[in-house]
């Protein structure tokens, strides 16, 4: 009995080591950052994010050869494709959005500027298939690269068990989105200064930058920020009325034509990219909602310094235009199409001051990850 007892202890004791080890083996948590949401058809393996990082690079997914992933969402630009007003994909056709960051993407609850899709495994399969971006006419050319070449089929089957004809989009997907989770961003000055209660780690100009971030400047309704963790985004779809000055007048007769369209089968992703006015409705085109008129989701704040231009369509150059733009109740220039109809209620003037203005873009600087600005190309 005494040898069972003591058997039984060693067990314990090791699977408490190796349990030890592999908590150990998990990378810290950035500061100001909560638990990465994790799908659970989807763990995370070493494996997989091996994978899905090839996966992420490889420009034989496009019809060209020349265009991957990490075209439009560069490590070296803080994964976008920074300073291009919009991407550029296969023969350099443009569509209409700037290209999001992946960074911190694993926390949004839909993905792209207007959330036609829920997770980051459906995002994925889109940009392979549209036109304007990677341009296959499916995905097959895909699968018979991933079931065919001698690097991947090692790669799959440590992964997820899978070799050739077993390895389907559903492997695909899994694996790009593994990858992209582990693409989190945090411990910014700010994180060091406001989790980390370390009041050397923020200039006094990007402290007084963040009284008016929560005052004046009503930034976190938005960009919001709780008592352990900050995404500077509500997940949420607000009309700015960026963009919208160019369907206004026309949005009845857009909006029957588009339904129309969509109940015939029209493709939601390639219309929006396709045409720039198409893409001025906004969350609308996913929800078919008047009240999504021209509504794009509020993109986080973190590492914004270093992926400009910004809005939607990447039509504000600077953070100095941004903040202008938000101070002047949704207008940069007085020759700006004037608020519309649809338009969300928080837009309206700020009356910040000269200094204020320079405070708050100082703000919004001290909200870059230092690991990012060193792998940014200045």
């Amino acid at each position: 009995m005494r040898t069972i007892l003591i058997a039984m202890l060693s067990t314990v004791l090791v699977a408490g080591v190796l349990c030890s080890m592999a908590m150990a083996a998990e990378p810290p948590l950035p500061l100001g950052l909560p638990a990465v949401p994790v799908p659970a058809d989807n763990p995370q393996s070493p494996a997989k994010i091996k994978l899905g990082e090839k996966l992420f690079l490889d420009k034989r997914f496009s019809a060209t050869g020349q265009v991957a992933c990490a075209n439009c969402h560069d490590a070296a630009k803080a994964f976008t494709d920074s300073p291009l007003s919009v991407s550029l994909g296969i023969n350099n056709l443009t569509g209409t959005r700037n290209a999001p960051t992946v960074l911190n993407a694993a926390y949004n609850r839909l993905q792209f500027w207007d959330g036609r899709e829920p997770t980051l495994e459906a995002q994925s399969q889109q940009p392979f298939l549209n036109p304007v971006e990677m341009g296959l006419p499916n995905h097959d050319p895909i699968l018979k690269i991933v079931r065919s070449d001698a690097e991947y089929g090692p790669l799959f089957s440590e992964a997820f068990g899978k070799t050739g004809a077993q390895i389907t989009m559903r492997e695909v997907s899994q694996a790009i989105a593994a990858f992209e989770r582990t693409k989190i961003s945090g411990n910014s000055p700010f994180d060091r200064w406001y989790f980390g209660h370390d009041e050397q780690a923020l200039p006094e100009n990007a402290k007084r930058g963040f009284e008016v971030f929560i005052g004046q400047g009503r930034c976190v309704s938005c960009h919001t920020i709780s008592q352990t963790h900050a995404l500077f985004t509500d997940g949420r779809f607000h009309n700015l009325n960026v963009g919208f000055g160019k369907i206004d007048k026309d949005a009845p007769a857009m909006v029957s034509a588009f339904s129309a369209a969509k109940k015939r089968g029209a493709n939601v992703d390639i219309a929006v990219l396709s045409n720039k006015s198409t893409s001025e409705l906004g969350r609308f085109a996913v929800t078919d909602s008047w009240d999504d008129l021209g509504s794009f989701k509020t993109s986080t704040l973190r590492n914004i310094e270093l992926t400009a231009p910004y809005m939607h369509d990447g039509s504000l150059a600077t953070l100095e235009e941004v903040v202008d733009f938000y101070n002047n109740g949704g207008r940069v220039k007085d020759s700006d199409p004037p608020a519309n109809a649809f338009q969300s209620g928080g837009i309206r003037p700020l009356n910040l001051d000269a200094a204020q203005k320079e405070e708050l873009v100082a703000f919004l600087k001290s909200l870059t990850s230092p690991e990012i600005a060193k792998a940014s190309v200045k």
